[in-house]
């Protein structure tokens, strides 16, 4: 599963990771601290999306 930061557009996607940003492959959303925050914008979790395409 992909999720998309609503407001700059950056894409978690589960099974890649983004070890740029030291976050591992296979790690879902979910499991993510609560207080993650996406790298590019600082949103918050509750600003992402998730994409099924």
């Amino acid at each position: 599963m992909k999720y998309i930061c609503d407001l700059c557009g950056w894409v978690y996607d589960e099974k890649k990771g983004d070890i740029e940003f030291d976050l591992e492959p296979g790690v879902a959303f979910a499991d993510l601290p609560d207080d993650f925050v996406c790298p590019l914008c600082a949103a918050g979790k509750d600003e992402f999306v998730e994409d099924d395409a």
